[in-house]
């Protein structure tokens, strides 16, 4: 068993403030529907610095349900067209939704590119008025991570040991 100190932290309304300009790159960002191959690819590149394997062990079945369920949002960054960064949201369109998933690969970090992904991925998620986004965090994210989000407007409201498989 590993323990991990995990961070919950929400928004319950969207920001006020000005959205994140674009860094100066050939950059798009939207939600997608992107098959389970090019997803666990993404997946991997974003999440195996920080230990990602929940949607690895995932039963393929049951990932493939997720990636068609209509209330699962894939906000996928891409620069000069190759994904490098991610934003999935579960429930959107329901009152509470989670941010489920939120990184770049590292070849891409320190440029403004999390911010403004995570900027346009919340704003379209708001556009569906939920009363409240949420996520955890943990010590083996980024060591940026709870800056991100607390620039975003997250703001902390939980914080506990948790014991996870090793």
């Amino acid at each position: 068993m590993v323990e991990l100190m995990v961070t919950y932290l929400e928004m319950l309304a969207p920001s006020s403030s000005a959205p994140r300009p674009r860094p100066n790159a050939d950059l798009t960002v939207g939600p997608e529907r992107i098959g389970q191959a090019d997803y666990l690819a993404l997946y991997r590149r974003v999440g195996e610095p920080v230990q990602w394997d929940q949607r690895l062990r995932m039963d393929r079945a049951a990932l493939d349900q997720i990636l068609a369920d209509p209330l699962t949002q894939i906000h996928v960054l891409r620069l000069e067209g190759e994904a490098v960064g991610l934003c999935e949201f579960a429930r959107v369109g329901e009152p509470e939704v989670e941010l489920v998933h939120f990184g770049l690969t590292a070849d891409v970090h320190g440029h403004g590119f999390g911010s403004f992904l995570l900027d346009q991925a919340l704003r379209q998620c708001w556009q569906h008025s939920p009363k409240r986004v949420w996520l955890p965090t943990d010590t083996h994210d980024h060591p940026g991570a709870l800056h991100v989000y607390a620039k975003a407007g997250f703001r902390p409201y939980l914080r506990r040991l948790e014991h996870f498989p090793d």
